[in-house]
């Protein structure tokens, strides 16, 4: 099918029987930046056909799920389930056309061809028995099912947009069920249906999908509607070269989140999970919009790799605007105080963004290196820290407490010369006074420069602290 750019419509159509997994994620990026590339759509389908799995509580976390990936869809949300009427009607219009037929095979008798391809060694395939029978011979009580009549001589071809040229012999397709036995339509059935009535041009999914696209592919060319390009994406797998799995970090995206993971990153790094443009690693987003094609997407499986997630997270945290990163980690600082920050903690916890990023690779590691800033007096000490503050040092605290009392004007460049000067005079090695007032600063024997530190707390809150610590 040939497109103008703006004519292009895909579609993400994940089921809402689990959470929004990280190769879902993936394909509706891929499918996003498409539209996006080609001025076209971005439509969302919810396929809520399997009424016993599907939940509210699945739909509400893929909807969460992308727009708080900033995936946003164009129109209106399709609910599959709610064109049953329509999905069920054009399939009795293939069967009123002598394209489909009604098939009376008991359940013993599906049974038995199952249990005989399995003793010969081979994929089960419904043998065709209904496709020419006369439904007078139809056996009582037994409700039909309507099977498509695939074709069965030649072969199928699907020209892949990633895969290339696909080719399947007819007879490894069996006639496929369009309508149950209870009249209710089946899930192959209702995505042809969906994806005609949405207008799509282009298929892009992942790959395991490959073998249902020349099921599909016969329906359209059944009911004589323009059959769409297909873009079938190599699945995700481990590290190990396994298919994907929990153990990997096959989690939903609300894990990513509360792991501590930007949206920006998450986006950048599963772009470049069977995605390439030269060797670019950090791709912006107008960048991935202007350069996005399905040519280069490769045809071997990306291997999922949580190093590079989170050093492509720790660019993005670097990049990102103070005050959003303050905002996004207060939350889980108020948690653990059990109250909410004042005014001058939340400046306190924005100025001291640029000296926490550069040790941070995930939200939560700046959450826990920026409790220092909220935490409150007199602090709580690690031992390490605790083990720092002897007599003898609580004594110099005391001391450079009077020291810094005298400046005014608090800025790392001014107090760095004068506590430097400060342990000169009392004939001390630097580190005999910059530990332990790290400790008293902070609570930890990790964190920021500790002139950064002083000058991120503000005069008044470090010399309380160092008050609180010292001895006169």
């Amino acid at each position: 099918m040939t497109h103008q750019d703006g004519s292009v419509v895909v579609r993400f159509a994940p089921s809402p029987t689990g959470f929004l997994h990280i190769g879902g994620v993936r394909t509706a990026l891929f499918n996003y930046l498409y539209a996006r590339h080609h001025g076209g759509k971005f439509r969302l389908r919810i396929e809520d056909t399997d009424r016993k799995r599907s939940t509210q509580a699945a739909i509400d976390a893929i909807l969460d799920g992308l727009n708080w990936l900033g995936l946003g869809w164009d129109g209106e949300v399709v609910y599959q389930f709610a064109g049953a009427q329509r999905h069920a009607d054009l399939a009795r219009q293939l069967l009123a056309a002598g394209l489909a037929y009604h098939c009376y095979c008991t359940p013993e008798e599906l049974a038995e061809m199952r249990a005989q391809a399995k003793a010969e060694g081979r994929s089960f395939r419904y043998d065709g028995r209904w496709r020419d029978r006369d439904p007078s011979e139809a056996p009582a009580g037994v409700d039909p099912v309507v099977r498509l009549k695939m074709p069965r001589d030649r072969e199928s071809v699907i020209d892949d947009a990633v895969q290339g040229r696909v080719t399947v012999a007819n007879e490894q397709l069996d006639d496929m069920i369009l309508l149950r036995a209870d009249g209710t339509p089946t899930y192959m059935l209702s995505v042809v249906i969906d994806d005609h009535d949405m207008g799509v041009t282009h298929v892009i999914r992942g790959d395991d999908h490959l073998i249902n696209a020349f099921r599909q592919k016969q329906l359209f060319e059944a009911l004589d509607w323009p059959v769409p390009v297909f873009a079938h994406i190599p699945l995700i797998h481990g590290p190990d070269g396994a298919k994907l799995s929990k153990r990997h970090g096959a989690l939903g995206v609300e894990a990513y989140r509360d792991e501590g993971y930007l949206p920006e990153a998450l986006r950048n790094y599963l772009l470049r999970l069977g995605w390439s443009h030269g060797d670019d690693e950090i791709i912006s987003d107008q960048q991935a919009i202007d350069w996005f094609e399905l040519s280069a997407i490769g045809r071997s499986p990306a291997r999922f790799d949580f190093d590079k997630l989170a050093s492509v997270n720790a660019h993005y945290l670097q990049q990102a605007d103070p005050a959003r990163l303050a905002d996004l980690i207060r939350p889980t600082l108020e948690e653990k105080t059990a109250r909410s920050l004042s005014g001058a903690e939340k400046d306190r916890l924005v100025a001291a963004m640029p000296f926490l990023t550069p040790r941070a690779k995930t939200l939560v590691q700046l959450a826990e290196n920026a409790a220092f800033v909220a935490a409150e007096r007199p602090l709580s000490m690690t031992e390490k820290a605790g083990s720092l503050l002897t007599a003898e040092a609580k004594a110099t605290l005391g001391q450079l407490h009077s020291t810094l009392k005298g400046i005014n004007d608090w800025q790392a460049t001014v107090l760095e010369p004068a506590i430097k000067l400060f342990a000169e005079e009392q004939g001390l090695k630097l580190g005999k006074v910059a530990q332990p007032l790290r400790a008293a600063l902070t609570g930890s024997t990790v964190s920021p420069g500790i002139f950064d530190v002083l000058a991120v707390l503000g005069k008044e809150e470090a010399l309380g602290r160092i008050e609180d610590q010292s001895n006169p």
